[in-house]
């Protein structure tokens, strides 16, 4: 057996009350990996046609990457998969913290729940044994809640935790998964079916090693990583990152980006750190997406400044195996304290809704984190309401007297207690904006922005169409994770593969990212494979940006696996997942490419700002992405030789 894995996964049948082990074949892993490779591998042969994401035949699986454990760095991401209920179809969502090292040291490479229980239940796994515990006085907890008392019941070492709060428990289609106090795997609305299966919370607590093939290789390669991740100049003000990028908007030529600065901004302020600067750039969303930096002008951005959100800041944090640290607690108001929000809640609670009030931002934050509800989602779906507000389609009878205004805070936040409570408008909200703008008004329709049924992260494809061409051909709708023209820039592939298309020069006209060619959609062929080699890997994407020359993960993967296989052979791999994760969709009926609102990809393009005048030549970029993946390119299907399982 291959080192670095456990050869292991376990099957909890929630209906019948069992736990089984299953052998996984070494074939598998040299086919897929592990991570989201092994998790597809299993769902797309155990969800039969026509299963109901929240019924008892759909599947719902936990998966850590194949280098959690080794002794690699940045690799400790975690992922839950399933057939989503927000988009009917292949559904996944990533997460850092604790959790991906504890399913190792439990001896599996993935835990995989069927079925459904009759009541509330959480899987226990530790030296004890395997059970699953009543978990009747936990359902109604909030996550922090859930995860304080379960470890509080622990005798000797606190199991790791992940878990719904009451969203999840209530069937929100924008519930997700979490764990260390609030960290959400939160896309795809995975959330849910927990609660549909009555699956409160997972605790583990094992202790088993993971062996590398080549620990001294492993080691030197680790060493020479970390030069790269100490490297740590001081940088200027979060002020001057808004003027770098108001200097950026205003050059005509782009320029490509090293991804080291962004590392360096990570180690300073974590995700925030981009937070004016992506509205000055045009990267984020204003106003439900009709606006602009315009709109949201310096004067009211200037509360969300990296800079001020860092003065509320109590303590960092690490994720396993990271030596970046961009997470965070800070301090509220009230005197209670919350996860340092990350740059897409700020955008999708500030920017999006024209929210200039950070308090309300923590707020917020907290109450979606204890609730385990995306904020992404939730962000994307309270612009919907406001502007639907706004435009005369909802009014105060159907808002229950709530005055949804740009800008209006309170309202937002009362909006986001209703969508929680599911209680009145908040209802119809807490399954996302298209499911709800459909049961509203059919005029809120045009409000509700969407990818395949899943609110957009807060990254705009008319600054960047890397990103609108992946939200309509990612097997997961809307998903922002997996590639774009500035993500190629810093993964940096063409250092290490012939294969991918060839780098930019370092300055070139930005009318060259709108080419609806080959090369533009090559390189989201060669992101796609990039991704799903580090999803298989548990590699963190901010890991990647600081470039496959200074991030060895290739390099990693033998020293771990015992292979000796090029970085072309890992990006073979990285295709057979995209094309397996495919594939689910294509078994399942589900659209191939995904209906997607206008105005994602400028149609009409804005009038003003930084992305003023641009489109995206979509329909160009969707069949040759699909013929550079080796698929149909007139419909993106795949062959049936491309996912012959039988033999693994």
């Amino acid at each position: 057996m291959i080192k670095g894995v456990t050869g292991k996964i376990l099957w909890v049948d929630l209906s019948a009350g069992t736990c089984v082990e299953e052998r996984v074949p070494e074939e598998v892993y040299e086919h897929y990996l592990a991570g989201i490779g092994l998790a597809a591998y299993y769902l797309y042969k155990r969800i039969p046609v026509g299963a109901d994401p929240l019924g008892s035949e759909n599947v719902l699986a936990f998966v850590p990457g194949l280098l959690t454990g080794t002794g690699s760095m940045m690799t400790g991401r975690w992922m839950v998969a399933g057939k989503s209920p927000l988009t009917q179809t292949w559904g996944d969502a990533n997460c850092g913290g604790t959790f991906a090292p504890a399913i190792k040291q439990c001896g599996y490479d993935g835990i995989f729940f069927v079925g459904k229980s009759e009541k509330p239940v959480y899987l226990s796994v530790s030296a004890v044994g395997i059970e699953l515990k009543d978990a009747s006085e936990l359902w109604g907890k909030d996550t922090r809640e859930t995860e304080a008392l379960i470890q509080a019941a622990a005798e000797k070492r606190k199991p790791q935790v992940v878990c719904i709060g009451p969203a999840g428990e209530k069937l929100s289609l924008i519930a997700g998964v979490s764990n260390d106090q609030g960290r959400m795997a939160a896309r795809s609305g995975l959330g849910a079916v927990m609660g549909s299966k009555k699956l409160k919370a997972i605790a583990l607590n094992g202790t088993q090693r993971i062996e590398a093939a080549d620990r001294e290789q492993m080691k030197a390669l680790t060493q020479g990583f970390m030069k790269h991740a100490k490297f740590k100049p001081n940088l200027p003000s979060g002020k001057f990152m808004r003027f770098l990028g108001k200097m950026m908007a205003f050059l005509p030529l782009a320029m490509r980006q090293d991804g080291m600065l962004y590392k360096i901004m990570l180690q300073k302020w974590g995700t925030i750190s981009m937070n004016e600067f992506s509205i000055v750039t045009g990267d984020a969303p204003i106003k439900n997406w009709a606006g602009s930096d315009k709109d949201f002008t310096g004067k009211l951005s200037a509360s969300i400044n990296p800079d001020a959100i860092r003065e509320l800041e109590l303590k960092r944090y690490h994720c396993y195996s990271c030596p970046i640290g961009c997470g965070g607690y800070c301090r509220m108001s009230d005197g209670g304290e919350t996860h340092k929000p990350e740059y897409e809640t700020i955008l999708a609670l500030g920017g999006l809704l024209m929210n200039r009030d950070l308090d309300s931002l923590m707020v917020m934050n907290e109450k979606l984190n204890r609730a385990g509800m995306d904020s992404i989602s939730a962000g994307g779906t309270v612009a919907m309401a406001i502007e639907a507000f706004e435009n005369g389609k909802l009014t105060l009878e159907n808002t229950g007297g709530i005055e949804l205004r740009w800008g209006n805070a309170a309202a937002a936040e009362a909006l986001i207690d209703l969508m929680i409570e599911r209680r009145g408008l908040g209802d119809i909200l807490a399954d996302g904006a298209k499911a709800a703008a459909e049961k509203l008004n059919k005029a809120c329709e045009e409000y509700a922005i969407h990818a395949g049924g899943q609110e957009p992260a807060m990254h705009d494809g008319r600054a960047d169409p890397g990103f609108a061409l992946h939200y309509a051909v990612e097997p997961t709708p809307g998903r922002h994770t997996i590639g774009s023209i500035l993500y190629y820039e810093m993964f940096q592939m063409w250092r290490k593969s012939q294969k991918v298309p060839k780098p930019s020069p370092i300055f070139y006209p930005k009318k060259w990212k709108y080419r609806g060619d080959k090369n533009n959609a090559g390189i989201a062929v060669a992101n796609s494979k990039m991704k799903m080699i580090m999803d298989g890997a548990g590699l963190c994407l901010f890991g990647a940006f600081i470039g496959v020359h200074r991030l060895p993960i290739f390099e990693w993967l033998n020293a771990a696996t015992g292979w000796n296989k090029t970085p072309d052979d890992y990006l073979d791999m990285g295709r057979n997942i995209q094309t397996l994760r495919q594939a689910f969709n294509q078994k399942h009926g589900a659209p191939l490419r995904h209906e997607m609102s206008n105005r994602l990809i400028g149609k009409p393009p804005l009038r003003e700002g930084a992305n003023k005048g641009w489109s995206v030549p979509i329909e160009e970029l969707v069949p040759l992405y699909w013929q550079g993946m080796g698929w149909n390119p007139d419909n993106g299907r795949v062959a049936e030789a491309d996912v012959a399982l039988e033999g693994l």
